[in-house]
């Protein structure tokens, strides 16, 4: 391995999902100046819009997509460039 490319600050971090405010740690060199207290120990703050707590394909839970007037907006915005 090459030496002094990997970078030194590795700590604990907490991730925190937004939707369901679950909790977990992870090593990271991510900054923020965001901290949590978890568990009487005080940790760095990440926040997350989705995690694996809450994304569908871990969950099993799919949400419904309006496919069909995604399909007709899309046309009707580049009808114009028919020709």
């Amino acid at each position: 391995m090459k030496a002094g490319i990997h970078p030194e600050n590795y700590r604990v971090v907490a991730f925190k999902d937004m939707s369901n405010d679950d909790i977990f740690l992870a090593k990271s060199t991510a900054d923020t100046n965001e901290t949590i207290d978890v568990d009487g120990v005080e940790y760095p703050l990440i926040k997350l819009e989705i995690s694996r707590t809450s994304h569908p394909y871990y969950t099993g839970k799919s949400k419904l997509v309006d496919t069909a007037g995604r399909i007709d907006k899309f046309k009707s915005k580049y009808a114009k460039f028919k020709k």
